[in-house]
């Protein structure tokens, strides 16, 4: 994947690292940086927090957050991108954590619905929003190739 070797050459010659917090991608997002040769230079590695308990346990995402927001929320997100960032003592971390289908949407998350966060040195934690189209695979490889870029932005930005 192309965004991931100009992710990893841009935080090469920044001398900065990167982490993962994936839910609905799996590891999608860590496997497509470490395809890049070099990239154990810079990615430090990820969690993969399909389960809330994961979130909760690991990545200290608060019961609160989960109980009035949902695992799939703009909160939670923020909070696994800084735990993630945190534990694995990243420069800069990502999550990813939505609705990939067929099943599990609501009218007010529907299916293709991803929440991402990206915490960062020096900077406040920012989360998007985006709505992919498509089956389980279109979503989570559109999840994947977002976060990606999510990435590459914190990563010229500091």
């Amino acid at each position: 994947m192309r965004a991931a070797e100009t992710l990893v050459a841009l935080l090469k010659a920044k001398g900065l690292t990167c982490a993962t917090a994936e839910s609905c991608t799996g590891g999608g997002i860590g496997a497509a940086i470490t395809s890049v040769p070099g990239s154990s230079d810079v990615f430090l590695g990820g969690v993969i927090s399909y389960a809330n308990s994961v979130k909760k346990d690991v990545l200290c995402v608060k019961d609160e957050t989960l109980a009035s927001h949902g695992a799939v929320s703009p909160e939670t997100a923020a909070q696994m991108a800084e735990g993630a960032k945190r534990i694995l003592s990243a420069d800069i971390a990502v999550s990813v954590t939505g609705i990939a289908g067929p099943g599990g949407g609501s009218p007010e998350k529907p299916v293709g619905l991803v929440w991402f966060g990206i915490a960062a040195n020096g900077a406040r934690t920012r989360t998007e929003k985006a709505l992919f189209q498509g089956d389980r695979d279109t979503v989570r490889a559109q999840a994947v190739v977002h976060a990606i870029g999510m990435l590459t932005v914190a990563a010229a930005q500091a």
